[in-house]
């Protein structure tokens, strides 16, 4: 299958990029598989806003499985994967809208076929996300966003994966979110 992973941390250091990234990257290699990376903060932005947008819908285009990779900042995504949710999962691209009556409409989602699977690192620990803010990024992210470009679907829910306290964690705890991380990869192979 056709893997598109687009990670978006600008520190090569971090645990997104040196740690999840890389883990996606090197299982779907060490599996033979087909992969593209867009890394968002690292792409060439001189380029027109026109070729570069096209040129990401080319790449989701061409995909089977979509893995998005960002941290938590402020309870969102990084700036650069919202505005590759803005400007490239656009209305006509990703989603239209279809009427039901007055000025009420719902959006068909065009990329139904993707598989995606996400991964969010925050700062934080779970409960006060997770209580006290209701899960809202994660919440956002698989019904909001989500559901106007791929469809609604409970996988979604279920594959998009926080990984809490990272600052914080110990390196066995570490060790076990890429495990994680790992074992996912592999399953997404093995159902192809």
């Amino acid at each position: 299958m056709k893997n598109l992973i687009i990670i978006s941390h600008p520190d090569k250091k971090s645990f997104c990029y040196n740690g999840i990234y890389k883990t996606i990257l090197k299982t779907l290699k060490d599996n033979k598989e087909e992969v593209k990376v867009l890394d968002l903060y690292r792409d060439d932005y001189s380029q027109s806003r026109k070729k570069l947008i096209k040129g990401y819908q080319k790449e989701v285009t061409w995909s089977d499985r979509i893995y998005f990779v960002s941290p938590v900042w402020w309870f969102r995504l990084t700036p650069r994967l919202e505005i590759f949710f803005d400007e490239v999962m656009t209305p006509g691209f990703a989603y239209k809208f279809i009427p039901i009556i007055g000025k009420y409409a719902y959006p068909k989602p065009f990329l139904k076929d993707k598989k995606v699977r996400t991964y969010i690192t925050h700062g934080a620990p779970s409960l006060p996300v997770v209580t006290l803010y209701l899960n809202s990024v994660k919440l956002r992210l698989v019904m909001g966003v989500y559901t106007f470009i791929f469809g609604w679907n409970l996988n979604r829910w279920r594959k998009t994966k926080q990984f809490w306290s990272v600052p914080f964690a110990s390196d066995e705890k570490r060790a076990k979110y890429l495990k994680t991380v790992e074992k996912d990869i592999i399953k997404d192979i093995k159902k192809a």
